[in-house]
């Protein structure tokens, strides 16, 4: 999942403000407890995270995939004390850590974590986002996006976690390539091609990919 050494990554985490106890326990209790733990977000895509929604100031965030809490710890952080996230998760068997962890922040009232399939959750609300992070089932990306599009406010921004896909997206002619890379060359091809947004690719921990939805002119 890393595309530098781990000396540069080392050092590129010395120079990202530090984790506070918190998501370190995230990620030490995730590491203990919970399978694929590298899932977890991390030190330097949280900070990324915060900061951006700080310079964006957005009233409403969506993520899709909750996990264990930690990218959505980091996301409320940024908010303006009016801003809420709403996060999205199936897997109920992690609810009891995940509202520990929120409680334990101190932005629990800010956030609004629901469990269920966001194909089907996604439909019911409302919006508009002003920020939406895609970090979930990568076979449905395409559908996700879809689904939030109109539902973005002019100016507001996606962003898509793994989709550099620990390089798994750079294919051989010839190559068998599982459900999930393929979903992600789809993906990936869509988001390049659609004209309602301009986007950028970030080599940041999986790939990154932020997509800015255009003012109607």
């Amino acid at each position: 999942m890393e595309f530098i050494s781990p000396e540069l990554l080392a050092y590129c985490e010395a120079h990202t403000t530090e984790e506070d106890t918190l998501l370190k326990k995230i990620t030490r209790e995730t590491q203990a407890k919970v399978l694929m733990p590298r899932m977890l977000s991390g030190h330097l895509q949280g900070k990324f995270l915060e900061l951006l929604v700080k310079m964006l100031n957005p009233k409403v965030i969506l993520e899709i995939g909750t996990y264990t809490g930690y990218s959505g710890i980091c996301l409320a952080r940024g908010l303006s004390k009016s801003g809420k996230l709403i996060t999205l998760d199936i897997n109920d068997e992690l609810e009891t850590m995940v509202r520990g962890f929120f409680e334990e922040s101190g932005l629990a009232k800010q956030i609004d974590y629901r469990l269920g399939n966001a194909r089907d959750l996604i439909p019911s609300l409302d919006g508009p986002f002003d920020l939406v992070f895609i970090d979930a089932d990568k076979f449905y990306y395409a559908e996700y996006f879809d689904l939030v599009i109109e539902k973005l406010s002019p100016g507001g921004i996606i962003l898509a976690d793994n989709v550099l896909w620990s390089g798994k997206i750079l294919t051989q002619p010839g190559q068998k390539i599982d459900k999930d890379t393929q979903a992600l060359l789809d993906f990936n091809r869509k988001i390049q091609e659609d004209p309602r947004v301009e986007n950028i690719l970030l080599p940041i921990r999986d790939g990154l990919l932020m997509a800015r939805k255009h003012h109607e002119r």
